[in-house]
């Protein structure tokens, strides 16, 4: 029987081998709530949030995993981001232990794409003024 995977069994990817990788076929994830996503995601990007926002805080999408098979196989060559990498992070120890094979998580995540100046669906510049987190 396979052992638990952890934090630690995560494999992290920076945004400029990301890039290669995505043109090279691999699959973004992207695990932050539609209304992040909306404001700004990579192109082909499937969206799944791994939590949602409700009264309490953050809570986890109970049905995440079950999201991701419809859409995902466990073959899939995945490369899971939010919006700066703690989400994903979370996302990739669920994906892994759930038998997905390769899932790899963005460093800094959709931030450290706009930071880098990547293109993606909506302006970097709008996700910059849109994010609390960006000046």
């Amino acid at each position: 029987m396979d052992s638990i995977k952890s934090n630690e069994d995560v494999s992290n990817v920076d945004v400029i081998s990301a890039k290669d990788l995505l043109s090279s076929g691999h699959t973004y994830l992207d695990v932050r709530t539609v209304e992040e996503y909306n404001r700004g995601h990579i192109d082909k990007a499937i969206n799944i949030p791994y939590m949602f926002l409700n009264e309490q805080g953050r809570v986890k999408n109970p049905d995440f995993l079950e999201q991701v098979s419809a859409v995902c196989q466990k073959e899939d060559h995945l490369i899971v981001g939010c919006n700066s990498g703690g989400r994903g992070l979370r996302a990739c120890v669920d994906l892994l232990n759930a038998g997905y094979k390769d899932v790899r998580n963005l460093e800094g995540g959709y931030s450290a794409w706009v930071d880098n100046e990547f293109k993606g669906d909506e302006s970097a510049q709008q996700f910059k003024t849109a994010c609390k987190f960006r000046p």
